[in-house]
């Protein structure tokens, strides 16, 4: 199956996010992704302090009208209808602390009386002010699935079977607020052979993502134009130059499957790939020569040069971004040994497609579970293959 020259991958990934995706960016921007008991939790330990500090002062001290403190607190993680619940229960509670201190002469009763106006009137202002706080979260979490939505428009997700190549991606944000990154990758079937671009893009954010563009768009169309990889990635680099403010960077691997049992590969900067055999065992590609990144290439003086590699048909190329090899460890703090993990789970990788995705899919879960399940990065995995003929599809 070949791409098309600005084709791009289902439109339900490219185009937008999809609704499970929105709705859970705005349950964690307003931690309505937790429990009802957790999200209650602090406002029902203040209920119970408050009663506890009361019930053991004695009936000589009336502690009770601390009790307002609750619905501030649950105005922090509460819905307003869970918040007026939980405040009710604040209010009895209130009730029976006055009863226990035997609050009962005009004086006592006027004290009483002063007590739950205030805690009413502040429950009343802590639903508004929950009301706002989720109105806030709900344009929060738009504006990250909106910007989620035009980084997959800018990544345009390859087909599983570009060219002669098979593909198999991971492209996870990290979860913070920007929620857009400057990973970048791409995959085009070209009359020069299949070529392959993945970089990263120094920072994060709206420039982050805006450099992406420009060197996806280069690439893009000097892969078509150019029949050497150092001459598309001179292509970038004057795109980059013109367009991208001085001092940005983007490291880059470029990669060429021309020829049948090897692959070009050209080192901008970038993390070296990964090259696992059917045995298991994996190698670092090495490169004597690695050139600057992408943006800094007026810097220096030559051009770069690829390196040939072999790469035959039970072989898997493993690509990453910085964000895979400098996960730490949730435990030892120690860098994700990704040359040391790889290999076991994904070199059956190249005997089908359905096996493609497992391998990419048990290293990202190997990685989660390095990291204790939250990533502080971008994180980007693609692996690729090369069948022979006659290979299982």
């Amino acid at each position: 199956m070949h791409l098309r020259r600005g084709g791009g991958g289902p439109a339900g990934e490219a185009g937008g996010v999809p609704p499970s995706r929105q709705r859970n960016a705005l349950l964690a921007a307003d931690l309505q992704d937790l429990s009802l008991l957790r999200r209650a939790a602090p406002a029902l330990v203040a209920i119970v302090v408050v009663s506890l500090a009361d019930y053991f002062s004695g009936q000589d001290r009336y502690l009770a009208p601390l009790m307002v403190v609750v619905p501030s607190v649950a105005a922090l993680t509460l819905r307003p209808r869970e918040l007026l619940a939980v405040c009710f229960l604040g209010l009895i509670a209130l009730l029976g602390l006055s009863r226990h201190d035997r609050v009962g002469n005009l004086a006592d009763s006027r004290f009483l009386y002063g007590a739950m106006v205030s805690y009413v009137a502040v429950t009343a202002l802590s639903a508004g002010i929950a009301e706002l706080r989720m109105r806030r979260a709900a344009a929060f979490a738009a504006v990250s699935s909106v910007a989620e939505a035009a980084q997959r428009a800018l990544l345009r997700q390859p087909e599983p079977v570009v060219g002669p190549l098979r593909l198999a991606v991971r492209y996870v944000s990290a979860a913070d607020a920007g929620r857009i990154g400057g990973d970048l990758y791409s995959v085009l079937d070209t009359p020069y052979g299949t070529r392959l671009l993945v970089g990263d893009v120094r920072g994060k954010g709206l420039g982050a993502v805006q450099t992406a563009a420009v060197v996806l768009g280069a690439f893009r169309e000097a892969a078509y134009d150019e029949e050497s990889l150092p001459a598309v990635a001179g292509r970038i680099e004057a795109s980059v130059h013109r367009n991208v403010p001085e001092g940005e960077f983007t490291t880059a691997m470029f990669a060429a499957f021309r020829e049948p049992g090897s692959v070009d590969l050209l080192h901008l900067g970038h993390v070296p790939p990964l090259r696992v055999h059917a045995d298991g065992t994996g190698e670092v590609v090495d490169f004597p020569d690695p050139w600057v990144p992408l943006g800094l290439g007026h810097l220096v003086a030559g051009r770069p040069r690829p390196v040939a590699v072999p790469f035959g048909p039970q072989d898997v190329l493993v690509l990453c971004t910085d964000g895979v090899v400098e996960a730490r460890g949730s435990r030892d703090g120690e860098f994700y040994p990704l040359a040391e993990r790889a290999g076991p789970l994904v070199r059956d990788g190249w005997r089908s497609l359905t096996h493609l995705d497992a391998a990419v899919a048990g290293l990202y879960a190997d990685l989660l579970a390095h990291t204790g399940g939250e990533l502080g990065d971008d994180a980007l995995l693609l692996l690729v293959t090369r069948p022979g003929p006659g290979a299982a599809g």
